[in-house]
């Protein structure tokens, strides 16, 4: 019924406005304790798996209750993570946040593309800034039910910010959301901020990734984990230059892929099932070239259990999904989380 629903209707209506009202109504959800646990008790995995198994271990420094997170880019302020929550997402990666609040780039920046199952952006980090995010995190954090929460930031560099004071500014960023985050990932992959993809190549991204785990090492107090997201269009050599830094960094691993601006539908960046096959290619490289001990959070037109299972294949330790779940609903993600279930036994 959703998908129907989604097809119809919401293709019709104004894509980022929907998404604003769809944020403001979790947001509503995430504060009533009885619409939460609703949602959990017919959609989420949390409440019917006893036992739980062991999914991704040594992602992060907990457990998930599923393999299945929340990319990036919807709930980007950290308004509505109890609802995904109980929506069975097993974490929620909040973002993209940068420093200081910005409005991102000037509309129209949200199209869908539904005859190839896409979602195409050139939002630019649109954000409250670092701040105000950390005291949403804070307050989350303060609750019993928010402490369940797996939740990683997704952090980025202000457009405003020349390239030579990059590190300076993403570690701003590490050190306000930090404390109160499962993990950060650092984000040089988005196509929306000029220049931003220039960071990762090497030279300019071995500076950013050592001031972001140093800050937020010391903010945390801990061994906080701490990755970087790579671009789908990256070139094979360039990947194994970055998974050679990685390699011999504190870096958790490597979050691939983002969006591909491999496409000629106009600007911004390509999400969803176009990016299959990349993203599944880019993940076997990304594990042929890292340490054993280095883990992979695989993202990139996740579409089905058949999907995620290659995604598995190659090399990802955990998924993340964003416009499979938009275009087929919270029951699609509820069947994902029991399929993947039966093949953990």
């Amino acid at each position: 019924m959703y998908s129907q629903f989604f097809r119809y209707v919401l293709v019709h209506t104004d894509a980022e406005w929907i998404h604003r009202l769809t944020i403001k109504s979790l947001k509503a959800v995430s504060a009533c304790a009885p619409l939460e646990r609703f949602l959990s008790s017919r959609f989420s995995n949390r409440v019917r798996i006893v036992p739980k198994p062991t999914y991704g271990e040594g992602v992060f420094d907990r457990p998930v209750p599923s393999m299945i997170g929340l990319a990036a880019g919807l709930d980007k302020n950290a308004e509505a993570m109890i609802a995904f929550d109980s929506f069975g997402f097993g974490f929620v990666e909040i973002g993209t946040v940068t420093a200081q609040p910005q409005p991102g780039n000037e509309g129209p920046r949200l199209w869908r593309h539904p005859s190839i199952d896409a979602i195409r952006n050139r939002m630019g980090f649109n954000n409250d800034g670092a701040k105000q995010v950390a005291k949403r995190l804070a307050k989350l954090r303060s609750t019993v039910r928010g402490r369940q929460v797996v939740v990683g930031a997704n952090i980025g560099k202000n457009k405003v910010v020349p390239a030579s004071l990059a590190a300076e500014n993403y570690a701003e960023t590490a050190k306000e959301l930090a404390p109160w985050v499962d993990y950060l990932v650092v984000n040089v992959s988005s196509p929306n901020t000029p220049g931003l993809r220039d960071l990762q190549a090497v030279a300019e991204l071995e500076p950013i990734l050592q001031a972001v785990k140093t800050t937020a090492d010391r903010a945390a107090k801990r061994d906080l984990p701490v990755f970087v997201k790579i671009a789908p269009d990256l070139a094979d050599e360039d990947i194994k230059e970055i998974c050679q830094l990685v390699n011999r960094t504190k870096l958790r691993g490597i979050v691939a892929t983002n969006t591909t601006i491999n496409h000629e539908l106009g600007e911004g960046g390509l999400s969803g099932r176009p990016l299959t096959q990349r993203a599944v290619n880019v993940v076997r490289q990304v594990r042929h070239e890292l340490a054993a001990d280095k883990k992979i959070i695989g993202v990139g037109g996740i579409w089905n259990e058949v999907d995620a299972l290659r995604m598995i294949e190659a090399g990802a330790d955990l998924l993340e999904v964003y416009t499979s779940f938009i275009y087929q609903g919270p029951g699609w993600l509820a069947r994902l989380n029991q399929a993947l279930l039966k093949h953990q036994k």
